[in-house]
């Protein structure tokens, strides 16, 4: 079978779709059999070259540098042409990892559809990105063979929302790397230093969006009298931040207060460790990767139950029942003070983060291939 996977998003964000098309390229070769073969189709926008090692002789890469792959994009979105298979060539399977199937007349097509945030939220969502997803996602759930998605919750989103027979979609959990885990002592020293984290910390990780809801951190913080350390940020800017960040710089608290933008990933594994707990009050994920990821370093979570956390964190997390601010500095409080639930909570989630291997992500989208396939 000749699979085509639209690696675009690996090549143009660092987080979330990004990583996730990142993992696939790194792990489907490992499920192939000896006549599959797997063509990474992108265009190359600033002729850097192959931005990837080939996984495996299995695989092929397919860049388009002469055709500007940005004007390309917008004639799918606006005009619904020309046929994506024009520049990547024909596959008996073609594989979108980013919501949406762009104009294809042959060829049997998966998409992921990763959550139904825009859908539930939109008011959170960038305006542009949220225009065009509605415009365009019925048609891609109508078109596509297959759907896959990151949680049962997803699932069962994206079956009420777009109509789509639940056959069609199919619940893939994602995973989290082997890399993450706590780190030893020198490391967690060396991550102190060079960012200046010279007290406890209670952390939270994420895009800096309004489904984060990283003003009830604030609030949370800013008349927190249990915790004589820091709130540390980290996570890229992302969009209709602007009154976050505003808040942020006034907040009576600022000195308390650090934002570390955007961390390789590299880095992640010492700043989950070295942390107090993890705080994650997010009003909606469909799945949920910073509050597992602390979980896989030692670290005890604190989490709303938005969206599909309940189903992927399971019982590892403490989950306030409300947004009411005095419940989740209560929640946060007894994580700090009570040694036992404390530890339970680390060994919980440790067990639960080892549950969820990319390994497993990429065995069961072979599934959904060969499905398919027939």
């Amino acid at each position: 079978m000749q699979v085509c996977l639209d690696i675009q998003a690996a090549i143009a964000q660092r987080a979330g779709v990004g990583r996730y098309t990142q993992m696939l390229i790194e792990c489907l070769p490992e499920g192939a059999a000896d006549a599959d073969r797997l063509r990474l189709f992108y265009f190359d926008f600033r002729k850097r070259g192959q931005p990837f090692d080939a996984p495996s002789p299995r695989v092929e890469f397919k860049a388009v540098e002469k055709v500007p792959g940005r004007l390309v994009q917008q004639l799918w979105k606006w005009a619904d042409w020309p046929p994506f298979d024009l520049f990547s060539g024909p596959a008996d399977l073609f594989h979108f990892p980013n919501f949406i199937i762009p104009p294809l007349p042959r060829g049997k097509a998966v998409v992921t559809i990763h959550d139904m945030s825009f859908h539930r939220f939109p008011q959170f969502t960038e305006s542009r990105n949220l225009s065009y997803l509605s415009k365009a996602i019925g048609h891609t759930a109508r078109r596509a063979d297959a759907i896959i998605t990151d949680s049962h919750f997803s699932a069962n989103e994206i079956s009420a929302c777009l109509g789509v027979e639940k056959s069609r979609v199919h619940a893939i959990h994602l995973g989290i790397s082997p890399s993450l885990q706590a780190p030893p002592p020198e490391t967690l020293a060396d991550l102190r230093r060079r960012h200046k984290l010279d007290k406890p910390y209670l952390l939270t990780v994420g895009t800096i969006e309004p489904r984060k809801n990283l003003p009830l951190l604030l609030d949370l913080f800013e008349n927190f009298r249990d915790f004589d350390g820091d709130l540390v940020i980290a996570g890229m800017p992302g969009w209709k931040c602007a009154s976050f960040f505003e808040r942020l710089k006034t907040s009576p608290a600022a000195s308390r207060i650090r934002y570390l933008d955007f961390l390789p990933e590299p880095d992640l594994p010492a700043l989950y460790a070295a942390a107090e707990a993890f705080v994650f009050p997010s009003f909606y994920e469909g799945f949920g990767f910073p509050p597992l990821e602390a979980m896989a370093c030692g670290t005890p979570v604190i989490s709303s139950r938005g969206g599909s956390l309940p189903e992927v964190l399971g019982e590892a997390a403490s989950f306030p029942l409300t947004w009411d601010i005095e419940e989740w500095r209560g929640a946060v409080r007894q994580v700090l003070s009570d040694s036992s639930l404390r530890q339970t909570l680390i060994e919980r989630g440790l067990r639960q983060a080892a549950r969820y291997r990319w390994s497993e992500t990429a065995r069961q989208t072979w599934q959904v291939y060969r499905q398919v396939a027939g």
